[in-house]
């Protein structure tokens, strides 16, 4: 299964961190993510059917910016 690995901006509370996490979760086809609020990276395991993209569009559309 692919693993995408990025970066996320602007996480500095727990709230944060949920409303990411439940940004990712929602998306079809994850089986499982991690991000660490420390350090911003977040792993993302997925199936093919989702693209990098659209993972990282979902943490943008909750209001975070990706690198």
């Amino acid at each position: 299964m692919p693993t995408t690995e990025f970066t996320i901006d602007g996480l500095k509370t727990d709230d944060d961190l949920r409303t990411v996490m439940n940004a990712i979760q929602d998306l079809p086809c994850i089986t499982h993510s991690e991000v660490d609020m420390s350090t911003g990276v977040a792993w993302v395991e997925h199936t093919s059917m989702l693209s990098e993209g659209e993972i990282r569009g979902a943490v943008e559309e909750a209001g975070f910016t990706t690198r």
